[in-house]
């Protein structure tokens, strides 16, 4: 049974937010004028930004309700941000609708510059992750440590993206993931799509979003605008943001949790990446769709809390992550058992049965 968190659902505040204990709506200005919206949990310790997917509804609340609690229970001051076009982010002025790389990258910096955040670990899930990594390129003297979930490194591999009908750990290799239409059946239909762990779609999770999606199609549209994920690519400004020569160049501790049963954005994606990134550690956490922290909030809460205190994950929480044996483990971010390291089996990756059997030597390796 996947992992399930106990942080009951209350209900939507006045600001149409669910009321999760812990956790705080907040508002700061920017330089360039617009309010920011973001959520916070803990005053004091290590600063940790987290960024939330680039599903429509999305927001700083959806991405992270399970993990900010716990991580300021362990010391760090969280802060999950409403990235331009999700959530409650400004829309006042049509200067603040565009959502694509660049304005994603700018929001962030102003962001943290505003709260006055000089250093702070990352972390961002799907399109969060490709953010984090756009981030970590362009301003790495900020960032203290990294954790991606289930997204892109940008253009550091040169394997095309493996659709679904291709993943051989998917448990649903024929999923299409079709435009939200704008009401909160569509919105139950593509959270029960993405999400392993269906109880975490709550009915204030459906609420919530479908209210947030909306408001921010009312903008677009208002400006004359519709819906795009990425936003406009301008292949001038996408050379800002390459990561080939560049990600893989970086000595910031990185380690990069991939679920195996990722339905939208198969785990062969992961495998991809890993090739191209030989500075990064890599988990394969079973039970895991795309957003993991969702589905397996208590294992991807430990392994922050963990990494980010102390720049290493534990043996035996790395082996309940799914610690890749696709190449050797690097013991710079994985605490080496007295029995030492398994040897690496890539060949265990090529299909779950094998998988299953090639792991097993995991959980033989003392402590």
């Amino acid at each position: 049974m996947a992992e399930q968190s106990a942080a009951p659902a209350r209900g939507l505040t006045d600001e149409n937010i669910i009321n999760i204990p812990g956790l705080a709506s907040r508002w700061v200005r920017l330089a360039d004028g617009r309010r920011a919206h973001y959520i916070t949990a803990g005053d004091s310790g290590p600063a940790v930004v987290l960024l939330h997917g680039g599903i429509e509804g999305s927001s700083g609340t959806a991405g992270w309700r399970f993990m900010a609690p716990v991580l300021a229970a362990a010391g760090f001051r969280v802060y999950c941000p409403d990235r331009p076009g999700y959530g409650l982010s400004d829309t006042s002025s049509e200067r603040y609708l565009p959502h694509d790389q660049k304005a994603q990258v700018d929001f962030l910096n102003m962001f943290v510059d505003a709260l006055c955040l000089d250093k702070f670990h990352l972390s961002g899930n799907s399109a969060g992750c490709m953010i984090s990594c756009d981030y970590v390129v362009t301003h790495p003297e900020k960032v203290l440590s990294v954790m991606f979930i289930a997204g892109f490194l940008g253009d550091i591999c040169d394997v095309p993206r493996i659709p679904p009908a291709q993943g051989k750990f998917t448990p649903n290799p024929g999923y299409v993931m079709k435009p939200w239409d704008g009401t909160p059946e569509g919105m139950q239909h593509l959270m029960d799509g993405i999400i392993y762990a269906k109880g975490a779609v709550w009915p204030e999770l459906v609420q919530m979003r479908t209210l947030a999606g909306n408001n921010q199609r009312a903008a677009l549209k208002a400006a004359g605008r519709t819906w795009n994920p990425f936003g406009e690519v301008d292949p001038n400004m996408a050379q800002i943001f390459s990561t080939k020569g560049r990600l893989d160049k970086l000595t910031i501790p990185m380690i990069y949790l991939y679920g195996m049963q990722d339905v939208l954005l198969p785990v062969e994606n992961g495998f991809a990446q890993e090739d191209a990134v030989p500075n990064i550690q890599f988990f394969y956490p079973e039970q895991t769709g795309h957003q993991g922290q969702t589905d397996r909030p208590e294992t991807f809460n430990k392994v922050a809390v963990e990494f980010f205190k102390t720049g290493k994950v534990s043996w035996p929480l790395a082996v309940e992550a799914g610690v890749s044996l696709r190449r050797p483990i690097d013991p710079r971010y994985v605490q080496e058992p007295k029995g030492g390291f398994p040897k690496p089996n890539p060949g265990a990756y090529t299909d779950l049965k094998t998988l299953e059997q090639g792991l097993k030597v995991l959980e033989s390796v003392p402590a």
